[in-house]
This record gives structure tokens, C-alpha cells and sequence, in this order.
């Protein structure tokens, strides 16, 4: 019990600002729970977004893996191919063939097409086509631009 209305009004007035403060406090916690919950919101949707990335790269990673082997597959078949057909090639012109396939980056050999050589994407001039069209049949012709061997089709336009 306080007699003293000084004391009185000083507690008084300690009490308005506790209160204050207190209601201060709660803003301050109301505004914190706030923030936690959109973070929680956003942790959430960021954690979601990061399992369809992983899926998608798993899926991925399948999908590729499974390329790698159909591409393995073909290229054993390709091989074995390849050297059948070698092994019915003269040796003087499958040993011209590999020294223009290494200098031209892997294809020692092009289509004619429309008068068109395959390897350089060139049209060949009228002369360069006379000189195929006047050519053996059995005889190695070469491109006068990238120096591919040419091999002659019913599309040559010859």
C-alpha cells in the first residue's frame, strides 16, 4: 500500500510506461512472426522449385545416359560396317581416303548433289562438271575446292 501520492503518481506513470513498452514488444513480435512466416512461405516454394529442378535433372541425366548408349550401340555397328566396306576398297584409294578425311576434319569423302559438292557446299562450274561427267566411271574424282573425293549418284546432275 503506497500513502505517498507522490510515490503513487510515479508508479502510476511507471505503469503507462510499461504498458507502452509492452505494447511496443508485441508490435515488435507480431511484426517478427510476420516476417517468419513469409519466410517460411518462401523456404518452402524455393525447396519446391529446387525438387523439379532435381527431377528434371535426374530426368536429364537419364535421358542422356540412355543417348550415350544407343550412340555407343551405333557407333559398334558403324565400325563393323565400315570395315566391310573397307575391306572391298582398293588399298591405294582407302589410303587416299583416310589422308583427306584426317586433313579435312573427319570426312574424306562427299556427295555430288545437283552439281553440288556435299563437303564444301560449293557448286561446281561447268568445266569441273564436264570434267566429272567426261570421267570413267571407275576413276577418282576430287573436288577442285576442298579436294574431297567425289561420289557420283544418279543426283549428280551430271
Amino acid at each position: 500500500m503506497v500513502t505517498n501520492p507522490k510515490d503513487l503518481e510515479s508508479l502510476q506513470s511507471e505503469i503507462t510506461s510499461l504498458a507502452k513498452r509492452q505494447g511496443d514488444l508485441e508490435d515488435v513480435v507480431l511484426e517478427v512472426m510476420e516476417r517468419r512466416e513469409s519466410a517460411q512461405e518462401r523456404a518452402t516454394e524455393l525447396a519446391d522449385r529446387a525438387e523439379a529442378v532435381e527431377a528434371k535433372v535426374t530426368d536429364a541425366t537419364t535421358r542422356r545416359d540412355t543417348a550415350v548408349q544407343d550412340i555407343d550401340a551405333e557407333t559398334g555397328t558403324v565400325r563393323k560396317e565400315r570395315e566391310v566396306v573397307a575391306g572391298a576398297v582398293p588399298a591405294d584409294l582407302l589410303k587416299l581416303y583416310e589422308k583427306i578425311r584426317e586433313q579435312q576434319g573427319g570426312v574424306g569423302a562427299a556427295k555430288l548433289y545437283q552439281r553440288r559438292c556435299e563437303g564444301c557446299r560449293l557448286e561446281l562450274n561447268i568445266t569441273e562438271v564436264n570434267d566429272v561427267r567426261a570421267a570413267a566411271a571407275d576413276s577418282v574424282v576430287r573436288c577442285e575446292n576442298c579436294r574431297r573425293i567425289l561420289v557420283r549418284t544418279p543426283e549428280s546432275g551430271l
